[in-house]
């Protein structure tokens, strides 16, 4: 819903004197809303100049701090009382505070995804971290399908943000950086856990409720003001900084830019975080999008971070631009507000800006409109209405609250997914299934990850099911080897600290005692974890040498990483694998592997493992017999394998694939012979490959890592306290094989991604999710079969269940278009409904479609389309198991034949090889960069029948010598009408313009532009 102009303020402003607020000139595109205000006559006065704003009031009654007065009127008489610097400040993410207008320190930025995480100090910059109600993670939040469910959750991270925030507001900033957006395209991304689904009609619904929850419900003021990340197209983490995204019109316009547009149309966030990345050849830092477009989606102000040091980026790693003023002057003109860069210290900025503006590069206009977006939120904060707001009253009793303990337990509980259940193996119960062996390296503990909070306590899984069965009842072990390490040229034990604070590995110790044993983690791809048996504390580096003394595996570089590599004679080489050993300033980039010094201590000493220490590795218990003797004597075993988060992916780091790990399948296989009523329970951050144990074990269990009550949740949904109802957000896919070789395609559309357009049989498909109850569905309606582009479809259906237990179902509408000039989805999700159900219970569930978003963006004319086609409507439990099924008739275009006798752009082509886009300048526009010779692109159905004579271009060739472009009738490899011959311009930046006499062309056919070399394109026409 779009505000009026006096929405804007708290109040409507005192009818005294009707004063218009001049606009200011210059700057950006866009312009301030609601410029014209009712202000009173002192302001006026002051504003005026005509006499003081003090005279006017008293220092506590500044006209900023008065919230009867229009939201605009307060921003500008709070610019105009700020020192040039103190206004620049605004745009660091720590800006300067103003004591005599006692004013505070204001930040952006706490973390807040899935519960509230940390934030870093104005001070020194250091992390803290909340000990806070934790969810599960993002895409556990939207496996439930709920909505509004998912809004509770984000009312409890608003409420616990604001009572954090009213003990130490600088410390606990009220801008939440969350949701994440970015869609979940490639399971590989190692920000999967982050994201809600690899749909946009999904994630949208999920961010919309959970941005909602943690804004509030009041029309004007804010309970915290959430971010979106990353805009935009990021779906990688390797060299992130400098990838280019490449993406065609079509996948941007209906895919990634639509992750972002339901949050913000429905003011659910307050502004985006631009993203690390470069999209079609520009840094995403200066994307003009974040101006030009998501402005026009919501009548509210938004306000727009960059990424931590992404302006030192444009300068440094991206080298777009020469200098720090250029950098951050085209950042501000490109739509961000505020630079998140060189950590509390905004001089830096300040300097940048200042010198941007002393060169033109920016006008003071610039700055005030940058400013006025950050003063928007924090007035809407109530930060500056004497009485704080209406959000003002919550204190930090709002945190850990029982009602947040069970919201956290009831989330996590819906939010698991049901995945196998041969035979009716679930749900388990406390009669035939009392003793529970409970066995797996997850099993009694609970991982935190890398935006998450401190758990405020852990329910493990052992912990649930105990609770549930009784005490005594359950017996487990975590499965893994239990190790010594002696070290061959001396003979003596590697052994750590016996205390709690743990102490520094040596090879010290005469014999394997409980120092000198050690828990052996396999996390895949080689990669292990030492856990102390003597302290329970895990081994990592700490840059000088090794401890025992890490809680869990954590870091921005996880230096809990090892690899035990096998030498061929008995021993084996220690390897350390923390994430900086890529880095060529690390140690351990030079000398990876483990030698022992003369005093016995192990440190970084050899390049390769034929020069590292050798040790003799001795098995004190096997993991694997602990486990089937625990599964032998119970009952049923719970196996619970899975991920470590700050392992298997994560923040700048991609998995290379999603296989369990080697020794924990060899677990479950081992486990699954020793005692057939085998449940796994699999919680990972991702989909994994586990097409194998699928086949072979009877239940299987999907979680994510979901937050203290994780083990509660568990046992809820193993023992029917709850039926799963959890439903697939992201296609799981048969192996690694089944994804495209490059992590970094993200044209879906043409390589065959996600749901939409991937034909293969998938291991689980999107949507997919099973219960202990059956449902039927019956008596599809559709209110109208013949549609108009302004109508709507409205579907009804009756579910019933008809099973002996009540249970919820998630019914899903998809549709498909039978016939499109444009390659269309498969399938495509359009609304859905999480439905509780009694056994025995009918409900009828609505569900509609407006047909304006069955558009899809039409490349020869660039802007959206809703073709006149017949769409088959579809309802069903997921996007393959569809229940019931009929069509409309939608009356709206025909896409003519394509006319390039107008002005097109390149990137506007119907296909392509060997080619990529990029950016036409440093401020706005597309092309296309050819990549070698024979790279193409064609336009198809042109029509030709004018009889065109001249091929015209704009084009680029940065490299020495001339280049052609060939123009080709029907095919790559048809029939030349046409050669144009392309100069060097010396730079990408610099166009030219180019011509070719055509041959005779007639009718409607594809034309093809064949290059011989590399060189770019910005636009075409075909004339007379």
């Amino acid at each position: 819903m779009h505000e009026t102009p006096n929405s804007e303020g708290r109040r409507s402003a005192p009818p005294t004197i009707s004063t218009a607020s001049a606009p200011r000139q210059g700057g950006r595109s866009r312009r301030r809303r609601a410029a014209r205000w009712a202000i009173p006559t002192a302001l006026a006065l002051a504003l005026a100049g005509l006499i003081p704003a003090q005279a006017a009031h008293g220092e506590d009654e500044l006209p900023f701090r008065d919230p009867d007065l229009p939201l605009q009127a307060r921003i500008d008489d709070l610019l105009g009382r700020l020192t040039p610097d103190e206004e620049i400040s605004l745009l660091h993410q720590f800006p300067l505070p103003v004591p005599r207008l006692g004013i505070g320190q204001f930040r952006t930025g706490t973390e807040a995804l899935h519960g509230l995480a940390w934030t870093t100090s104005y001070e020194d910059g250091a992390v803290h971290t909340a000990k806070a109600t934790t969810f599960p993670q993002a895409v556990g939040l939207a496996s439930t399908w709920d909505p509004a469910l998912i809004k509770q959750v984000g009312t409890v991270v608003g409420d616990e943000a604001r009572g954090y925030n009213s003990e130490d507001p600088a410390l606990w900033g009220l801008n939440l950086w969350a949701p994440v957006v970015n869609l979940l395209r490639d399971p590989r991304w190692g920000r999967n856990e982050e994201g809600y689904s690899e749909d946009t009609t999904l994630t949208g619904a999920i961010s919309t409720a959970y941005g909602k929850g943690m804004s509030g419900d009041d029309p004007f003021y804010l309970k915290t003001a959430p971010t979106l990340k990353h805009y935009l197209a990021y779906n990688n983490e390797v060299h992130r900084d400098t990838t280019s995204s490449s993406v065609p019109p079509r996948v941007l316009h209906e895919y990634d830019e639509q992750a972002f547009k339901p949050a913000i149309t429905a003011d659910a966030a307050t502004g985006v975080m631009a993203s690390y990345n470069l999209i079609n050849g520009r840094p995403a830092t200066v994307d003009p999008t974040m101006d030009s477009l998501l402005r026009t989606w919501t009548e509210k102000t938004l306000f727009n971070v960059s990424d931590a040091a992404a302006p030192n980026n444009l300068v440094n790693s991206q080298k777009y631009y020469a200098t720090a003023p250029e950098a951050n002057a085209a950042a501000i003109k490109a739509g961000i507000d505020s630079m998140t860069v060189n950590d509390n210290n905004p001089q830096p900025t300040i300097t940048a800006i200042k010198d941007a503006l002393a060169q033109g590069l920016l006008t003071q206009a610039d700055i005030d409109e940058a400013a006025s977006h950050q003063l928007s939120i924090r007035f809407r904060l109530g930060e500056f209405d004497p009485d704080g707001g209406p959000y003002a009253g919550i204190t930090k009793a709002a945190v850990d609250t029982p009602a947040n303990r069970a919201l956290s337990r009831t989330t996590a509980a819906d939010a698991m997914v049901l995945l196998k259940n041969a035979k009716k193996t679930l749900p388990l119960d406390t009669t035939n299934d009392k003793k529970v062996a409970v066995i797996g390296p997850l099993a009694d503990t609970l991982y935190t990850d890398w935006y998450g909070g401190s758990l405020p306590y852990a329910v493990t899984a052992r912990d649930g099911i105990e609770a549930k069965t009784g005490a005594g009842n359950v017996t487990g072990t975590e499965g893994v080897d239990r190790i010594a390490l002696k070290d061959v040229a001396t003979g003596r034990y590697v052994a750590g600290g016996a205390g709690a604070a743990g102490g520094a590995l040596t090879a010290s110790a005469a014999s394997a005692d409980a120092t000198s044993q050690f828990d052996v983690f396999d996390w895949g791809s080689g990669i292990v974890t030492l856990r102390s048996a003597s302290n329970g504390k895990y081994v990592g580096y700490n840059w000088s040498g090794f401890a025992n003394d890490q809680a869990q595996p954590n870091g921005w570089f996880v230096q809990q990483q090892f690899t035990l590599e096998d030498q061929g004679d008995g021993t084996v080489a220690l390897r350390y694998a923390g994430y900086e050993s890529t880095s060529d300033w690390a140690p351990s980039y030079t000398n990876p592997y483990i030698t022992v010094n003369a005093d016995g201590a192990l440190v970084l000493g050899a390049p390769t493992a034929a020069k590292a220490a050798r040790f003799s590795r001795e098995v004190v218990t096997s993991g694997s017999a602990q486990a089937v003797a625990a599964a032998k004597k119970a009952d049923a075993a719970v196996l619970v394998v899975g991920s470590m988060p700050f392992i298997n992916g994560r923040e700048d780091h991609d998995r290379a694939d999603m296989n369990l790990a080697p020794s924990q399948e060899a677990l479950v296989q081992d486990v699954l012979r020793a005692n057939p009523n085998t449940v796994v329970v699999l919680q990972t951050s991702y989909p994994d490959t586990i097409t194998a144990l699928q086949k072979k074990v009877p239940a299987i269990v999907w979680t994510t890592h979901a937050g203290q009550e994780t083990g509660n949740a568990i046992a809820d949904v193993l023992y029917g306290g709850t039926n799963p109802a959890g439903r697939l957000t992201q296609t799981w896919p048969t192996s690694t094989d089944a994804l495209p070789a490059d992590l970094l395609n993200y044209d879906i559309i043409s390589s065959g991604q996600t749901y939409l357009y991937d034909s293969t049989k998938p291991l689980y498909p999107f949507g997919y999710g099973l219960s202990y109850t059956s449902f039927r569905y019956s008596k599809l309606r559709i209110d109208d079969r013949s549609l108009g582009k302004r109508d709507t479809v409205k579907v009804s259906v009756d579910v019933t269940n008809t099973g002996k237990r009540s249970g919820d179902e998630v019914v899903q509408l998809y549709t498909h278009q039978r016939t499109s000039r444009d390659t269309q989805p498969l399938t495509q999700l359009r609304d859905f409904d999480r439905v509780s159900l009694a056994a025995g219970q009918t409900k009828t569930v609505k569900l509609d479609v407006p047909v304006s978003e069955l558009a899809h963006w039409d490349v020869t004319r660039n802007r959206w389309v809703v073709e006149t086609s017949t769409y088959d409507v579809r309802v069903g439990a997921s996007s393959s198991d569809v229940r019931a099924s009929s069509t409309v008739k939608v009356v709206g275009e025909k896409i003519p034949p394509r006319d390039l006798s107008r002005t097109t752009q390149a990137q506007n082509f119907d296909a392509y090889k060997a080619a990529t886009l990029v950016d036409t300048s440093k401020v706005e526009g597309t092309s296309v960069g050819a990549t070698a010779k024979g790279s193409w692109i064609a336009f198809k159905d042109v029509d030709l029948r004018t009889g065109p004579r001249t091929f015209t271009a704009n084009v680029a060739k940065a490299e020495a010598g001339g280049g052609r472009i060939e123009i080709r009738l029907g095919s790559p490899k048809g029939k030349v009408v046409g050669t144009a011959v392309v100069p060097s311009s010396g730079d990408v930046y610099s166009y030219r313009t180019v011509r070719a006499a055509l041959g005779k062309v007639r009718g409607i056919q594809d034309v093809y532009l064949v290059f011989d070399s590399a060189q770019r394109i910005s636009t075409l026409r075909l004339t007379d």
